[in-house]
């Protein structure tokens, strides 16, 4: 995991340097120390060397086992969620949301999560805030079972300001190339499983900001009655990561298809799963939607429609299965501690019908 060129260091006179252009070199080194521990936990036995060299490595023969093995491979960032994190000091669960954006794209095709790389942009290095974010970084990865092989820490003065930070990540899995999920599985009368978000995950926050911090002016540490905790405490509850609990449930029930619900919604994601000839029905009277998203929508008078195109709307993950799976699907999730239902079915696609679309009233 390199962080900065290692450039000679100022001998002490008056001519240009790194560190006056505002690049600090020891405190790239100190963050690299700090992270070290946590990067350490993430270990898979198929990872070779250790922190600090040029390239991450991952032992391929691991895969020999496999049939067809096809690699799987995402990348993504948090969006401007980073700005909660900024603003309210915490930077130990910002990673929780990087390694959900990223290892649950990877999962939906039936991919086991094998590693992942990322890179911090700051403005100024602080060591214990950079060792922070991949501590959270680190932890995700736990739970996602994937290894944090490397990454890159980059000092960025002049562009961003001293306490300015994004994060991005990149990641790699494997999967059975007769084991891929997808459309093609997907059959009229499947049901359609939602599993529970754990709030707002990691999309809409430009619009979460405006309407709650802008408009409403709602203060982060303000406590809000119908949230049960602050508004900032609420906001940046970690992504929940779903990887595993997919991956357990591909071992027990037939499933023939996945979708993260991330940016776009519900509907518009859940439609980038279903083959042409097919239709996704969502009952919203299956499921009520955490509190949250009826305060965004009532603190920024955001009609239903725009919310559902840019909120998860409480669900972050669905599965869509055969009929006859639903009971063992239900239950080996309930035994992960997974909160799903049966939010919908797979129809024939009538005239005019898009991939998926909602209908009903939220309970």
């Amino acid at each position: 995991m390199s962080v900065f060129d290692q450039s000679t260091p100022s001998t002490g006179t008056s001519g240009a340097s790194y560190a006056a252009a505002g690049v600090d070199i020891e405190a790239g080194d100190r963050a690299v120390e700090l992270m070290k521990e946590w990067v350490k936990k993430t270990r898979r036995p198929e990872v070779l060397g250790g922190l600090g060299g040029f390239a991450g490595l991952f032992d391929a023969s691991a895969l020999k086992h496999y049939e067809r093995p096809l690699l799987a491979s995402a990348t993504d960032g948090v969006g401007t969620k980073v700005d909660i994190a900024r603003r309210m000091g915490v930077y130990d669960t910002i990673g929780h949301d990087l390694v959900a954006m990223v290892m649950d794209d990877i999962v939906v095709c039936g991919a086991e999560p094998l590693f992942m790389t990322d890179y911090i942009c700051v403005g100024k290095v602080h060591p214990e805030r950079v060792a922070a974010i991949v501590k959270g970084i680190a932890e995700g990865c736990v739970l996602a079972g994937c290894a944090l092989v490397g990454g890159e820490t980059a000092e960025h003065p002049g562009l961003l300001g001293p306490d300015d930070f994004d994060v991005a990540g990149a990641g790699t899995g494997v999967v059975e190339a007769d084991r891929l999920l997808g459309a093609e599985r997907i059959r009229e009368g499947d049901a359609v499983i939602a599993m529970a978000a754990s709030g707002l995950h990691s999309n809409g926050y430009s619009l979460v900001r405006h309407v709650l911090l802008d408009r409403a002016k709602l203060g982060l540490d303000q406590h809000i009655e119908e949230l049960g905790r602050t508004l900032g405490e609420e906001l940046l509850e970690p992504t929940k990561i779903y990887s595993l609990d997919c991956l357990a449930l591909i071992r027990t029930a037939e499933v023939h298809a996945f979708s993260h619900i991330t940016g776009g919604g519900l509907a518009a994601n859940l439609a980038r799963v279903i083959p042409d000839d097919l239709h996704a029905v969502v009952d919203r009277s299956t499921w009520t939607p955490a509190p949250v998203f009826e305060l965004v929508g009532r603190s920024g008078d955001v009609e239903r429609l725009e919310l559902e195109k840019t909120l998860n709307m409480g669900v972050g993950m669905m599965a869509i299965v055969p009929e006859q799976s639903v009971d063992v699907a239900l239950a080996a999730l309930a035994d992960r501690g997974v909160e799903a239902w049966v939010a919908g079915e797979i129809t024939g696609r009538g005239d005019h019908e898009t991939g998926a679309r909602m209908v009903g009233d939220y309970a």
